[in-house]
């Protein structure tokens, strides 16, 4: 797959890249020799490559698009609506020229759609958790203290108002030195557990970028999967 600097140039690439490229081509301006994608991946790296796909001859759109299909899928184990689903499918299809731009729209419409709804339903579960979570912490202090005052007479009750000033106090200085202790705990859980997070989230891109510029040199050289692959079948 070819495209020329002159197509790249017609998109308008940035600064940076263009002049990495002109450099790892040995050339200052635009011409119209036939340049690779792989020549372009192996100078610039394939984030700049996938952005001079837009300078790719017409004749490779439906490749182009399967691939990102491809790429789609490879996170679609985390996709629980089934219009997210359907969305791929037909995708898959249209790059094959078996369903119209009018289903293309409509799919991509529904899937716009469920991601919208798992957003709102993410968003009200964290708020229904909070407030119950409040909620429960207000019963359970209610209960506490009404059991206590119902099964207390006048005596007991002005024993207990004195004895509650002495558990406050005390309980005041146990939960100063408890919410130290917690915060000091707490910052350095939080910075284990951000560390480990970032290296797990750094390894999974890494791995995903690899696997993503492994598919797209096959793509480059017309031997990806799709090339010979029959379409998506419902349900499939």
């Amino acid at each position: 797959m070819h495209t020329t600097l002159n197509e790249i140039r017609k998109h308008g690439p940035c600064y940076s890249g263009w002049t990495k490229l002109l450099k790892h081509l040995g050339k200052t301006q635009a011409d119209d020799e036939p340049l690779s994608f792989l020549t372009i991946l192996e100078s610039n790296g394939l984030d700049d490559t996938l952005w001079c796909l837009r300078a790719a001859p017409k004749e490779w759109e439906p490749n182009i698009r399967m691939y990102a299909v491809w790429c789609a899928k490879q996170v679609e184990h985390l996709m629980t609506d089934e219009r997210s689903k359907n969305a791929l499918r037909v995708a898959q299809n249209h790059a094959l020229g078996l369903a119209t731009d009018q289903e293309l729209a409509a799919a991509g419409d529904a899937a716009r759609d469920a991601a919208r709804d798992a957003a709102r339903d993410a968003a009200w579960d964290a708020a229904w958790d909070a407030a119950g979570a409040a909620a429960r912490d207000a019963a359970w202090a209610a209960g506490s203290a009404w059991d206590a005052w119902d099964s207390a007479g006048d005596a007991a009750r002005d024993a207990a108002r004195a004895a509650g000033a002495a558990a406050r106090d005390a309980a005041w200085a146990a939960w100063t030195a408890w919410d130290a202790a917690w915060d000091a705990a707490g910052a350095a859980a939080r910075d284990a557990a951000r560390a480990a997070a970032w290296d797990a989230a750094r390894d999974a891109r890494a791995a995903a970028r690899a696997a993503q510029q492994a598919m797209f040199i096959q793509m480059c050289n017309g031997t990806a999967p799709w090339q010979v692959q029959e379409p998506m079948k419902e349900g499939a």
